[in-house]
Parts: C-alpha cells; structure tokens; sequence
C-alpha cells in the first residue's frame, strides 16, 4: 500500500513538473515572439512601456521579499512555530525572486543587454540599486538557507536571519522607491509607496507562503495544526489590515494636493476599468473579504484561511493592474491650469490593453517559480515538521 502511493505520488510530481515547464517554456516563446516583432505586437505603447508583464514581476518580487518575513520571525525573535516553516519561507523566496526577474529582464525588449546593467553602474539611478540589490537577495538568502541545513553553522542562522532581514526590507524600499522618485508620471513621486510597498510585500509574502505550505501538506497526505493555523491566518489578517490602511493613507495624501486631484477622480471614479479594479479587486476581494475570513470566529479555519490567501493574491493583481497601467495611463499633468495639446499624445489618456503574449511572459514567471519550488522541496526536506498536538502524520506509510 505504501509502495503504491508513493508511486502515485511520482508520477503526480513529474506530472506538475511537467505542467509547470510547459508553461514555463509558453511565457519564454511569448518573449522571443516579442523580441522577433517588437513592441508592436503588445499593448504597450510610448505611454504605457510597462505593461501586464511588469504586473506579474513587481507582485513576485514584492512577494519575495515578504515570504521571508516567515523566516525572520522565527529567526530573529525565535519563534519555534515559525523557526520550523524557515527553510520553505527561503526556498519560495528565491524560486518568486527568480521568476519575478525572468519576466522582467525579458520584458525589457532588449535582455541580452542586462549585462550591461549589471556591469556598468549609475549610482545616480535607483534602477542600479535595485540590480545591486536584487543580487544580494540571491545570495544573502543561500546562505541563510545554508546555516540552516548545515548543522555546523546553525548557530550562525540568527546572525544570517538578522542579514535577510535587513537585506529585504531595503529591496523593497528600493522596489517602492522605483516608483516614489519617478517624476514623469502623475500617479507616483510620493515619499509614502517605499513604506507602503513594505506592508504590502508582508500580506502578499504570507499569502503566497499559506497557499503553498497547504499545497505542500495536502500533497504529503499532512495537516496543518488548529494551533499554527489560527497563528498564521491572524498574522495575515493583521497585514491585510494595515495594507489596506497605507493605501488609503496615500490616496488621502494625493487628494491633499490640489494637482493630484483629477488624478485621484481618474482612478477612484472616472477610469473606467480602473475604479472597478480598486474598489471590487483590490479593496472588497482583495482586502474586506479576505478581512472577514481571517477574523470572524466561524468562517476561519483551514478553508477559510485558504481562501482568504487566493483572494489576497487576486487583490495584488488587482491592486498592481491600477497602480502600474492606471499610473501610467494619466497623462502627466505638466503646466497646471492649462489644457496642453501635441501631436505626442501630451495631456491625453492612454488606452492599453493587454496582448497574449504579455500574458504568457508573466504567467512563465510564475510556472518558473513553480518549477523551482517543486523541485526544491523533492531534493530537499522543506517541509515543515511540528511536534504539536494535532499534527497528523502521513498517510501509507
């Protein structure tokens, strides 16, 4: 019987395996038929130059850095609960980093020329600090996940802990501030989003990590103690909350501003799809719901912190499609006061609309983080082990 699951259970890994290559190798064809074509072929224009793909690499890069954030409270402040969920927090965090820059470096039209980011520095541009930083990631996190793994530098786990932590929250302050000093566009250039984008990496991080842990338990035939359940769907809903608390705080500062103001009527209001995508993506799917799951004594539990986890993704997209597309859309507002008018499209909305292939190239980064994570956990023993009441151990064997 136990010889015949865990044959079942082959087959059922090379069969993800293979589902997640495919669809790997489709995003990688999506960017080799924009590389033969050019940007024509996408909906991106000289307006909107990041488009759905960049949606998909800013979600896995911000989710990167706060699927760490598991690792470094049971690190840093010692937590057992979480020290055991450490090395799988670690593992996703390189396999979404990974697929985040996939997509991104190959939706910059030209990717063979990275190498010239990557050995030809401007200090003065916050792009550069991002490829520095981004790298360290990489790095930073392999050997966490070796003082881990290697019982002879275990004592040096917290002092590689305290590194990553520090590490990560200055990537997405870098990430947020991408955003933040960009002047040519209405919707940033706002000291709030480095903050913001912190939070937010926490809730989506979390998110991501409980989707993936109930995959990896479900798959082993395993569940996941009441106790570490309920620990984990608070922490969540604490992060929901306070990201959905920082939005609100920078749509309040922008509407301070008298310039910000038809801006803030263009996405909350008058954006058409844009309004849609906040108020029912982001706010009441992504963030009210998920809310309610997490904190209402009889919808929580298992399925209900499950759920609420999908739905903190779905916000993300949500939440991304407006701040990135919608941001961009706006034309920038360059004399106050006046209507200007060229044969540029100067003071004129843009219209995008995603094409196939941008769809494809983000989904290939997350089957490439996928493929990552898969095979790490079958090489490596990243599943987390509890010793608590209720901890079931696996079925067959």
């Amino acid at each position: 019987m136990a010889q015949n699951f865990k044959r079942l259970e082959q087959r059922f890994f090379y069969l993800l395996l293979a589902v997640g290559g495919a669809v790997t190798l489709a995003g990688l064809a999506a960017a080799h038929w924009m590389e033969e074509r050019g940007h024509v072929v996408t909906g991106m224009d000289n307006q909107v130059v990041w488009g759905l793909p960049h949606v998909f690499a800013i979600f896995m890069i911000v989710a990167a850095s706060g699927v760490l954030n598991v690792a470094s409270i049971g690190s840093v402040f010692d937590q057992p609960v979480y020290k055991k969920r450490a090395p799988l927090s670690g593992l996703l965090s390189l396999a979404l980093l990974a697929g985040g820059l996939m997509v991104l470096m190959l939706d910059l039209g030209r990717p063979e020329r990275v190498i010239v980011a990557a050995t030809h520095y401007n200090f003065a541009s916050v792009f550069a600090w991002n490829v520095i930083l981004y790298s360290g990631m990489f790095a930073v996190v392999a050997v966490y996940l070796w003082t881990m793994f290697e019982r002879r530098f275990n004592h040096l786990a917290k002092a590689a802990g305290i590194t990553a932590l520090v590490w990560r929250f200055v990537l997405t302050t870098g990430t947020g501030s991408i955003f933040g000093f960009l002047v040519a566009r209405q919707a940033y250039q706002s000291a709030v989003l480095a903050p913001l984008f912190i939070v937010l990496s926490f809730g989506w991080g979390l998110a991501v990590f409980l989707l993936a842990q109930s995959t990896m338990y479900a798959w082993n035939e395993q569940r996941l103690p009441d106790a570490v359940q309920r620990r984990l769907a608070r922490l969540l809903g604490v992060f929901v909350a306070a990201a959905l608390y920082l939005v609100a705080v920078y749509h309040v500062t922008n509407l301070y501003f008298a310039r910000q103001g038809a801006f803030e009527a263009f996405i909350l209001r008058d954006g058409g799809v844009y309004p849609w995508l906040f108020w029912l993506g982001f706010v009441v799917v992504g963030s009210l719901l998920p809310a309610l799951l997490l904190f209402h004594p009889r919808l929580g539990g298992a399925r209900g912190a499950l759920a609420a986890s999908a739905l903190v993704v779905v916000g993300a997209f949500a939440f991304l499609y407006v701040f990135i597309i919608g941001g961009q859309a706006y034309p920038l507002d360059i004399l106050p006061g006046f209507e200007v008018r060229s044969l540029f499209n100067d003071g004129a909305l843009a219209h995008y609309r995603p094409s196939w292939p941008e769809l494809l190239l983000g989904l290939g980064g997350l089957g490439a983080a996928f493929v990552l994570t898969a095979i790490g956990m079958r090489a490596l023993d990243f599943l987390p082990h509890d010793d608590l009441p209720g901890a079931a151990a696996p079925k067959g064997g």
